[in-house]
């Protein structure tokens, strides 16, 4: 069953109303309700943001994509050095202990200030059990955290524009061609038959397209799989796991999901890590994968309001960010938008509705990793991840004028 939207028709009106003569003026009608903020970056840094986390101690955690890790003190706005010499870092959270604990490529690591000095004592290895074959679309996101301390990092497959490196660490798929083949991808002409038999986007190494989950004490379960380029993972009060993907072969359009432990979330090359499974991925067809696919929860429209759909993050206190509380907001790299979802569980199954929130050249694109501090103010980094996207952090404040906006889907 889909329900319709609870609609206002002054507010839609007016709303529209705004927006054009605001278009006409070359006004940014949210401006009106939010300021937006640029935060300055330290100097010696790439100001690619890969992970953003506010901390319980007030500070804001920053990940930056050439393997620092700095803490800004939003009371002075001057940074600090928690930790260097990390691989693409895609992620922090804040454990129990207050260790940070951050997605690289490699592993996921815990970052311990032992002496209380500001900055990390002991890189950790929580959790190295996942394959890589240094293909550079390899990427690692995360972690999530729920309530008993588990983390859950969601891990990329790889690009058949590249092929696999000479030493790679873990098993090597027999449903794959041959190493030697894939490791001549460098001769363009003999690797494009070979590029046909692996598929565009590949999971020659182990739990590439795959969630797993990781316990504080380091124990790794794969937990679910069928995902793509999955740059969105987010844990909700209610230890909810939320991920989105991105589109391309096999995804029509870039997809919400709300995961559990099994799921199959549609994208065939991670099922080369599922036990018994026999075909390779040239010779799977939809009705080998279709029955096993659980659906997401929505869609992105492609090009229009998302392409590359980026972390999911729950709103707050609406008296201090101006939304209903507990809906999704979720990023994007290519769109100049933020993207609300607006949840509706008909009889246990869960949809809901996407629709654009806060817009415009102020915001910019590459809207990367979200956090929320206590004061109400959303921190939004940014990154391009060689591709499209931006750099730097925005800061986003309500000015706790009321708007208009659809607040949910109508009851039955």
């Amino acid at each position: 069953m889909i329900r319709p939207i609870l609609f206002s028709l002054i507010g839609l009106a007016s709303t529209f109303s705004f927006c054009h003569a605001a278009d006409q003026q070359n006004h940014n009608p949210w401006l009106d309700y939010y300021d937006i903020q640029d935060i300055s970056i330290p100097k010696g840094v790439d100001p690619q943001i890969s992970g953003l986390q506010a901390l319980r101690n007030g500070t804001i955690a920053a990940s930056f994509h050439d393997g620092n890790l700095l803490v800004l003190d939003p009371k002075t706005m001057d940074w600090s050095t928690y930790a260097t010499g990390l691989h693409e870092p895609l992620g922090i959270k804040e454990d129990k202990t207050g260790a940070l604990v951050v997605a690289q490529m490699a592993e996921l690591t815990r970052l311990v200030d032992e002496n209380g000095d500001g900055k990390a004592d002991l890189y950790q290895t929580l959790s190295d059990d996942f394959g890589l074959t240094g293909n550079y679309h390899e990427f690692a996101f995360g972690p999530a955290m729920d309530s008993k301390g588990n983390m859950y990092i969601s891990l990329n497959v790889a690009s058949n524009r590249a092929g696999i490196f000479q030493e790679i660490r873990g098993p090597y798929s027999k449903l794959c061609p041959p190493q030697e083949e894939m490791k001549n991808w460098r001769d363009k002409e003999a690797y494009k038959q070979t590029q046909k038999k692996v598929g565009r986007m590949y999971s020659c190494a182990p739990y590439r397209g795959w969630i797993l989950q990781v316990t504080p004490e380091g124990k790794t379960t794969p937990y679910a799989y069928g995902l793509r380029s999955p740059n969105g993972i987010h844990i909700d009060k209610q230890d909810r796991l939320w991920v989105t993907d991105n589109q391309g072969d096999w995804i029509g359009t870039s997809p919400l999901h709300l995961v559990e432990q099994g799921d199959f979330l549609g994208h065939p090359a991670s099922l080369l890590w599922k036990d018994g499974w026999q075909k390779t991925i040239a010779e799977m067809r939809t009705s080998d994968i279709e029955p096993m696919r659980k659906l997401p929860v929505a869609l992105f429209p492609q090009g229009e309001l998302a392409n590359s759909p980026t972390q999911p993050i729950n709103t707050i206190d609406p008296t201090l960010f101006g939304l209903p509380e507990g809906e999704l907001l979720i990023g994007d790299m290519n769109q100049n938008n933020l993207i609300r979802f607006i949840a509706d569980e008909v009889k246990g199954t869960m949809q809901g509705t996407l629709l654009p929130f806060i817009s415009g050249d102020e915001l910019g694109i590459g809207n990367n990793r979200f956090t929320f501090t206590p004061d109400g103010a959303l921190w939004v980094g940014k990154m391009h991840y060689r591709w499209a996207g931006g750099i730097g952090i925005k800061k986003i404040t309500w000015k706790h004028k009321p708007f208009l906006f659809i607040k949910k889907s109508k009851p039955s």
